[in-house]
């Protein structure tokens, strides 16, 4: 069995994946932001973000998650990475 710091490490590496991962995503939004501007879309778009969220669940459930919990956090991750597309797309 692992010690409670050897575990405490483990998490401490998950996290930092997990950092990594949301900066990669942040920078692919920064890209759509971009495509976005230069298509005249709007930043939001409430269908692919209902994608987002029901394949979300989904996979949450499979993996024995809370589903809703797993979507209030995606809420957050979709809103901050709609913010790094809002400060491409300015007018």
């Amino acid at each position: 069995m692992e010690t409670i710091n050897q575990l405490r490490k483990r998490i401490d590496e998950v996290d930092n994946q997990i950092l990594n991962l949301f900066s990669e995503r942040a920078k692919l939004c920064e890209s759509i932001g971009l495509l976005k501007k230069e298509k005249r879309l709007p930043v939001r778009a409430p269908s692919r973000e209902n994608e987002v969220f029901m394949k979300v669940r989904e996979k949450a459930a499979k993996l024995g998650l809370v589903p809703s919990k797993v979507e209030s956090i995606y809420l957050l991750i979709v809103n901050m990475c709609s913010s790094v597309q809002e400060e491409k797309v300015t007018w």
